[in-house]
């Protein structure tokens, strides 16, 4: 087997695992350090080609083909997001607006990301289906020991290579590759290293205009399980909780759900390529499948509530693999503002904030046996509406059958949103009737509960009601 040990000598990593952290919107660090990125720094400690001075560049070819590894690492870890700070610009003429501490010279934002300290600083590597040959794993050992750090310069590592993997080291769990994890880490693939060849050559010529995000094919994500996760997620969920900066009308409901479907995969295009199907809904050959859901998260429910839109949510269904949900996520954080006709709001991930309410996950994923419609529920055929076709409608939404309903054209629930035909139905599109309703399970439900035909542009959301 072939096994790099890093140790983290500051007992912190920094990193940037999407090329994030520069626009601020970076909200959770890269733990484990992916594997691509030990390759990457391999890679420069000493170069290719016509760069190497100790080594040949042969052992980068032979581990970039590698599998995915095995990566034992200490699940459990504290991430602090570190404050934007202005830092003294270096290069250039002196200016009027100088830095603070550095007369004449100008400041330039530092958007520093997010630190994680784990609890044990020890991360290794373990590849174990062929062993490297003496050639390879001396020219690997030198490597590893021209390598400072990794990720940020304020990481500073030791790195080693050995043959075996200490009993203590096998003790303390690991992130296994499976096609059903929890977590997608970044790793190399065949090909890599021309990749980073063609970049390196790209920032000799063009100096700090070449970002990583201008080459997406370093971004190979292979999902893995974490440590103590032997049960794969295998239902729908939200895999994203948005607030945005002002609250809108929720008449605005069809045109802000529809902005925020844009802006997911405007993002996700720009981030991680082109997005899935679940995505966007096309492409599908068979019948039965379910969507995302772009859900806008009203006040409704309380005494004084108008049914104004404080949050976003996106859910992702069961079947989709972690790289899918997780790419998902990346592209949802990532979108800073809803702008179009007559919206205009800034987004932010929803922090651990209780207020508003509306944008509290904990208020849409209760447990409740009654849930009551906040946004109309669009029907989804013409005929009238009795228990048979409510069932219809929470059968097709991975809910289990109601026992009881009852149904009005008006709200049901304090501030629920009473919505013309013009704010619910798409132009262009066969208009359908749609009601509020309130259902009634013989047993508690988990949501958020979404019904209809409406449901995956966020009509049919309900709220828990108390018994």
């Amino acid at each position: 087997m072939l096994a790099i040990s890093v140790e983290l000598l500051h007992g912190t990593f920094r990193g940037d695992p999407d090329g994030t952290a520069a626009t601020g919107r970076q909200i959770r660090g890269e733990w484990p350090p992916s594997p691509a990125r030990v390759f990457a720094a391999l890679v420069a400690a000493d170069g290719t080609r016509q760069e190497c001075r100790v080594t040949d560049g042969t052992e980068l070819t032979w581990i970039e083909r590698l599998d995915p590894p095995v990566i034992y690492a200490d699940a459990q870890r504290w991430e602090q997001r570190l404050e934007p700070r202005y830092v003294v610009r270096h290069g250039g003429s002196t200016s009027k607006s100088a830095h603070q501490e550095y007369v004449g010279r100008s400041g330039a934002l530092n958007r520093s990301g997010v630190r994680v300290s784990p609890r044990d600083p020890f991360v290794v590597y373990v590849w174990g289906a062929e062993s490297p040959g003496h050639a390879i794993l001396d020219a690997l050992r030198l490597r590893a020991a021209r390598v400072g750090y990794l990720g940020a310069s304020d990481s500073p590592v030791r790195v080693s290579v050995t043959t075996r993997v200490l009993p203590d080291v096998v003790a303390k769990g690991a992130f296994i590759p499976d096609p059903r994890g929890d977590t997608v880490i970044n790793v190399t693939r065949r090909g890599h290293l021309d990749v980073l060849d063609r970049m390196y050559d790209a920032w000799r010529e063009r100096g700090a205009a070449v970002s990583r995000q201008q080459f997406p094919a370093l971004a190979h994500g292979v999902p893995y399980r974490s440590p103590g996760r032997a049960e794969p997620i295998d239902k729908g969920t939200v895999v994203a909780w948005l607030r945005l900066g002002t609250a809108v009308s929720g008449r605005r409901i069809s045109r802000v759900t529809a902005l925020f479907k844009e802006a997911v995969l405007s993002r996700h295009q720009s981030i991680h390529g082109e997005p899935p199907p679940v995505l966007h809904g096309h492409g599908f050959n068979t019948k039965g499948y379910e969507t995302a859901r772009y859900l806008a998260l009203p006040d409704v429910g309380f005494q004084w509530s108008r049914g104004r839109i404080h949050g976003l949510a996106l859910w992702m269904p069961s079947g989709c693999a972690a790289v899918e949900r997780q790419k998902a996520r990346d592209a949802a954080f990532a979108i800073p503002r809803l702008s179009g006709r007559n919206v205009d709001v800034s987004v932010a991930p929803r922090d651990d904030e209780k207020y508003p309410v509306a944008a509290d996950p904990a208020r849409w994923e209760k447990q409740s046996r009654r849930w009551a419609t906040a946004v109309p529920a669009i029907h989804e055929r013409r005929r009238a509406v009795d228990l048979a076709e409510v069932v219809r409608w929470c059968r097709h939404a991975g809910l289990p059958e109601p026992v009881a309903f009852r149904s009005a054209r008006t709200p049901l629930a304090a501030g629920a949103l009473d919505l013309a035909p013009v704010e619910v139905n798409r132009p262009g599109r066969p208009a359908l009737p749609y009601s509020h309703v309130e259902l009634l399970f013989d047993r508690p439900v988990t949501g958020p509960v979404v019904i209809g035909s409406g449901r995956q542009r966020g009509f049919g959301l309900c709220i828990p009601v108390h018994d």
